[in-house]
């Protein structure tokens, strides 16, 4: 395949892209000494051009590796977020309910002692069990049927001591 050789090769059909694709192999060829060198320096080459694929595919690997582990850096990210937000409104609903519980005690201990020496039933409700009830619920956010049970009693025998323990009341002239 040289330029001599040119009769060998089949004639251009007219197209321009084909004839100049032609010319170009026809001076490679002769520019490296002929068929059989061409296919020498291809084989050659063949190795070179398989480690370079094989670069190329683990690079493109390597690249979809780093899309999943950025996708899920993501993901973690924004789940991690969530839960931090989650816990700062749980911190507030907490928040809130000891400041809604202290409230309610100090209102409910204030009302007790100020009615204390006319009404001491009242007293003795408002500062008794049903205090102690009430800051559960409020405070602890529980309420279970035992506990309740026994405030009950209790407020039941704080009353009934109450009574007791009141002096009759004087007679009015």
């Amino acid at each position: 395949m040289n330029v001599e050789d040119n009769n060998a090769l089949p004639g251009p059909t007219g197209d321009p892209v084909v004839s100049a694709g032609m010319e170009v192999a026809m001076k490679w060829g002769a520019a490296l000494g002929g068929p059989e060198q061409l296919k020498v320096a291809f084989e050659a080459l063949e190795p070179q051009l398989n480690r370079e694929h094989q670069i190329r595919l683990r690079q493109l690997e390597l690249q979809r590796e780093a899309s999943k582990r950025s996708a899920a850096n993501a993901a973690r990210a924004a789940e991690r977020e969530a839960h931090e937000a989650r816990e700062q409104r749980q911190h507030t609903f907490r928040l809130a309910s000891l400041y809604a519980g202290v409230i309610v005690s100090v209102a409910m201990l204030g009302a007790g002692v100020y009615v204390a020496k006319d009404v001491w039933w009242l007293a003795t409700l408002l500062c008794g069990p049903s205090l102690i009830a009430l800051v559960r619920i409020f405070v602890l956010r529980r309420s279970d049927a035992d506990d309740m049970r026994a405030i009950t009693g209790s407020a039941r025998n704080s009353t009934n001591a109450a009574a007791q323990a009141q002096p009759p009341n004087p007679p009015v002239p």
